[in-house]
């Protein structure tokens, strides 16, 4: 346990809203907020190792935002290499493993190839688990799942009986993380307070934290102003 809190959430999943407003409030173009909003992915997972956090959940990119103009698009699937070249040795060094969760046959061949070379390399981490929600939405995970089962009843591989939360679970892309599966603290910036399609089932009972902060400006005394709020809440889980 870290000595700063009395409890840190062990799976921390963050909404990094904000990164187009950040850069038009200054009259810059959009993609400047995005790469800023980068160096901010990279202050928070430092910190959050620090931190003995398990596992950190960074909505990236959602299956809706294929709906931006193309070049905000194309500028976005060539960030995680950037991020990657700049920022790898100190992820290795941090003993801090890459996963990615959503759909990521469907993005472009040059993007998939860093992602896969990133999880590669630190493929021999054991750490904290810095995890990117890439073309990932919730609805398409839960769907895909719901298929996934139905097809196995029709196989006969299992009953319909045998459908159940915990058989579901293990359909969903976050069946890996086992206990760690549900955000204990799911953050949004920026002012926003929706999920926006993101982690809906495993979102049941997470502790909601939203500040009108926008990603690029979201630095390490932000993480630790919401821990320090998580730490004021009573998880009750439905019980007294």
């Amino acid at each position: 346990m870290n000595n700063e809190f009395e409890t840190v959430p062990k799976h921390i999943a963050i909404i990094m809203d904000g990164n187009g407003r950040w850069a038009k409030k200054r009259f810059l173009p959009r993609v400047v907020g995005h790469r800023k909003g980068v160096q901010a992915i990279k202050k928070i997972t430092i910190r959050a190792n620090e931190l003995n956090i398990k596992l950190i959940t960074m909505y990236a990119f959602s299956t809706e935002n294929w709906g931006r103009p193309k070049d905000e698009v194309d500028f976005l699937m060539k960030l995680p290499k950037e991020f990657f070249n700049e920022f790898l040795p100190d992820l290795i060094d941090n003993n801090i493993r890459i996963e990615v969760i959503g759909d990521t046959d469907a993005l472009p061949e040059e993007t998939k190839g860093i992602l896969n070379s990133a999880i590669e390399d630190t493929k021999h981490c054991t750490g904290m688990v810095l995890n990117f929600a890439l073309n990932y939405g919730s609805r398409q995970e839960i769907t895909s799942a719901v298929k996934n089962i139905i097809t196995e009843i029709q196989n006969d591989n299992i009953d319909i009986n045998d459908v159940s939360e915990d058989l579901i679970n293990k359909h969903l892309m976050t069946s890996r993380y086992n206990e760690f599966s549900d955000p204990d603290l799911i953050i949004r910036t920026s002012g926003e307070e929706r999920l926006s399609n993101f982690l809906l089932w495993q979102a049941a009972y997470s502790e909601f934290y939203f500040t009108d902060v926008l990603w690029p400006d979201f630095n390490e005394d932000e993480l630790d102003k919401a821990i320090k709020t998580y730490n004021g809440r009573q998880r009750r889980f439905g019980k007294i």
